[in-house]
């Protein structure tokens, strides 16, 4: 008697009981950190690395030069011509302190805004031009600012720079080989963006027309730093830019 009243319950039960559905939920994975113990847990997906931002544009710092622009102690003013603006200067550049007023010019080329980027480029070609026998004794004060404005990263920046930079070689006699001792501090921006160049296929870029193609102005920056750096030039520049080729050896 028990077990049929058993056997009836269980077939009862049977046909009460509703299936249980049995599949699990997928759980989400969880992010973490390479290098950690999370990260060899289960169900747990490694976040890769942040972006370096190499090419990132970093703000510049208020400059020196700004300041002494805006309190009037440059001996310029601004002269419209038919050819487009230029510099009018109060006294002879010859008769310049050098070591007071080229540093605070240098240090301009950070800018970006109108009038300080235009008085501080041309302030700097105009010194240079005219009172090129005067710059080299200048040249150790001049690195920081050349360092500071190339570490902006931006464009018109590195471009002003760069320019500058060719026509300070240039500009006297053994200015480059006094440069050589400071390329460790002006070669690695240079090192970023020397194969940063713009591909347009069979299109025609006319940034190369006007000088602000980044990579084809520091390949002229370095060939002008080898030229007239001296003997010792090339091995230097080759140790801070590894790719680059010698053009006077080849």
């Amino acid at each position: 008697y028990i077990t049929n009243n058993l056997s009836s319950i269980c077939q009862m039960a049977s046909q009460v009981l509703v299936p249980v559905n049995r599949t699990l939920k997928k759980t989400k994975d969880e992010e973490a950190e390479g290098f950690t113990l999370k990260a060899g847990m289960k169900n747990t997906k490694v976040r890769g690395p942040p972006s370096a931002n190499a090419f990132k544009e970093r703000p510049a710092k208020p400059t020196s030069f700004r300041k002494f622009y805006e309190r009037g102690d440059f001996p310029i003013q601004l002269e419209h011509d038919t050819k487009g603006n230029k510099i009018a200067w109060k006294v002879e550049i010859e008769k310049l302190d050098f070591h007071h007023y080229l540093p605070l010019f240098f240090d301009g080329l950070c800018e970006v805004t109108h009038p300080y980027e235009f008085f501080s480029r041309q302030g700097v070609h105009d010194m240079l031009e005219h009172g090129s026998h005067k710059v080299l004794p200048v040249i150790p004060q001049l690195i920081i600012p050349i360092k500071n404005a190339l570490n902006t990263r931006k464009k018109s920046s590195v471009c002003t720079s760069l320019k500058i930079l060719q026509h300070l070689v240039i500009s006297a006699n053994c200015i480059g080989e006094a440069l050589v001792p400071y390329y460790r501090q002006i070669l690695p921006i240079l090192n970023i963006f020397k194969n940063k160049n713009i591909n347009k296929g069979d299109g025609i870029d006319y940034s190369q027309q006007r000088r602000e193609n980044v990579g084809d102005l520091i390949q002229e920056t370095l060939e002008a730093f080898e030229t007239h750096g001296g003997p010792d030039a090339f091995i230097n520049i080759k140790y801070m830019v590894p790719t680059y080729e010698s053009c006077v050896n080849n």
